[in-house]
């Protein structure tokens, strides 16, 4: 499967939502493209190098599709697109094509059986509520619940403000149950940090 990569220092997770302002003409090709067609785009995040102008040196190689849900011109002139993140993915060969887009070959990832929430999860769903209070989440109309352990592993893993490279090994781990184990010891030790 070919898909046009839209590299950000940014990781999309499935079932999220993503505004973007769209300026650079590979990109307005893209997603112009992506419209006609009805498909998605792959979000990858950057490990090396920048959002504008010369493709990224390095990006992560798990990624997530990103299907358009809403478009408008924004008062600036731009285009504004939000994008709500799909099946994730695993880049085998990338190139760079003369205007600068990246395009892959990607595989996409299996998905594990979903799993209901326990009370286990209580604190974690706690949280996630508690970030859907925020003005800038609340903006973004993901909800402030979850159904599932992968629901609720993706929006926190989504929402938190973790490194790069620990969510990009959050949407790489197939088992959503230990999604939730990595998370919660990563909010213990930011909890740990800030008690300091």
């Amino acid at each position: 499967m070919t898909l046009s990569l839209f590299p950000l220092h940014t990781v999309l997770f499935p079932g999220c939502t993503l505004d973007l302002q769209i300026f650079e003409a590979r990109y307005l090709d893209m997603i112009s493209r992506c419209m006609k067609q009805g498909e998605g785009f792959g979000v990858v995040c950057i490990v090396e190098g920048a959002e504008v102008g010369e493709a990224a040196e390095r990006v992560a190689q798990i990624g997530c599709e990103a299907r358009i849900t809403d478009f408008q011109q924004r008062p600036n002139g731009l285009l504004g697109i939000r994008v709500e993140g799909g099946r994730r993915f695993r880049v085998k060969q990338a190139q760079v094509l003369p205007d600068k887009l990246t395009v892959a070959q990607v595989q996409w990832l299996d998905e594990q059986p979903d799993a209901p929430l326990g009370e286990e999860h209580e604190d974690l769903l706690a949280l996630l509520a508690a970030l859907a209070e925020h003005p800038m989440v609340a903006s973004l109309d993901m909800g402030a619940d979850a159904g599932s352990q992968a629901e609720l592993a993706d929006k926190l893993g989504y929402l938190l403000p973790f490194g790069a490279e620990q969510k990009v090994a959050l949407l790489a781990e197939p088992d959503a149950s230990v999604r939730l184990d990595m998370l919660q010891a990563w909010v213990e030790e930011l909890q740990g940090d800030g008690a300091a």
